[in-house]
């Protein structure tokens, strides 16, 4: 089946070919257009934004799409469009994208929850992967522990009950004056903070909730992290926008990175071993982070189970995990028509 996939759940435009069977997971073409230089200028995503930028860019980055996968149309046998969860405004543009060429082109459309996508983008780097396997799922907006019954048969086991691990890192390094997106600079700063001994600089509350749930809370964690900055900030006799030294920076990071990273695989190897799933996919923007995939496949390796963590080209968000989950949504029978909306949250959807 070769897809045409569409995502723009955030402020990403992206679209992709792939090509999926039973034997074949193979990537034809992937295009993304960042709106990150637009967005650095506020400090994070603004909606409006970014739905105008995803209008500017949709129609072009299909194109491209479809070029550089040597393809037309004609060629397409089904096509893919995240539909929620996300920004109200950037899904719309690319649902009523994609169902304009579904019209145009007679084509099946089907619609993609954007956070099955993510743990998707396990099947191409994994072509040995089937369901059931466990999903850890880290990005700006989720923080979640899926068991995935089949490709698209997802239960949620736990979850963060407010922020989510993405957005805390962001929120942490937007305080700390470091640019915007602020999880790829974190990660560069805990590096050097960890190098140079300082993992434990600073003592933080842990996000794994203190109960029998496999649930997490960071706004608590944030919040600490935030004071003990405005803290330190008071202490130097600086403003609140003042940078700080290095060897602080490196210090937060370090200590806020860790203790991010003990309290995920803390509820993710109770989880495991309650499951007793033997497959694991880290997915989602988070695991991107350097220090998050180590742990990771730390506890992999001491629970004896099977991890797969997409490579980083397919941990962000792009399209071609969309497509991979367009194969197995209309392999399901999960098609859509014209009347298909887009939605903000995974309740509205109806995520399962």
């Amino acid at each position: 089946m070769r897809i045409l996939a569409i995502e723009s759940s955030c402020d990403e435009t992206a679209a992709a070919v792939v090509e999926m069977s039973d034997t074949k997971r193979e990537i034809l073409s992937s295009v993304v257009a960042s709106q990150v230089d637009v967005h650095a200028l506020y400090g994070g995503v603004v909606p409006e934004i970014a739905s105008r930028a995803h209008i500017e860019a949709i129609s072009g980055v299909v194109s491209r799409a479809l070029a550089e996968a040597s393809v037309t149309m004609t060629d397409i046998d089904t096509i893919g469009v995240t539909y929620a969860p996300g920004l109200i405004g950037s899904l719309l543009v690319g649902v009523s994208f994609a169902k304009a060429l579904a019209l145009a082109y007679k084509k099946p459309l089907v619609p993609v929850n954007h956070i099955k996508g993510h743990a998707a983008a396990a099947y191409l780097s994994n072509p040995e992967l089937k369901a059931p396997f466990c999903a850890l799922v880290v990005s700006g907006g989720h923080t979640s522990l899926y068991d995935v019954k089949t490709p698209t048969s997802f239960v949620e086991i736990g979850g963060t009950r407010d922020d989510a691990a993405g957005e805390a890192f962001d929120k942490v390094g937007r305080v700390m004056g470091l640019p915007y997106p602020g999880g790829a600079a974190m990660d560069r700063l805990a590096k050097a903070g960890f190098e140079n001994g300082r993992g434990n600089m600073f003592h933080f509350p842990s996000p794994a909730v203190s109960d029998d749930t496999y649930d997490y809370s960071f706004s608590g964690l944030k919040t600490a992290v935030i004071n003990q900055i405005h803290t330190i900030r008071q202490k130097l006799g600086v403003d609140d926008h003042a940078p700080l030294p290095d060897d602080i920076r490196e210090g937060i990071a370090a200590s806020f990175t860790r203790v991010v990273v003990d309290g995920i695989s803390l509820k993710l190897s109770r989880a495991v071993r309650d499951t007793g799933i033997t497959d694991l996919v880290l997915a989602g923007g988070v695991a991107a982070n350097s220090h998050l995939r180590i742990a990771v496949r730390k506890t992999a390796e001491e629970l004896g189970i099977r991890l797969t963590i997409p490579p980083l080209s397919l941990c962000g968000d792009n399209a071609a995990m969309i497509g991979a989950q367009t194969y197995f949504e209309a392999l399901g029978g999960n098609f859509a028509d014209s009347s298909l909306n887009a939605y903000a949250s995974d309740e509205q959807a109806a995520f399962v």
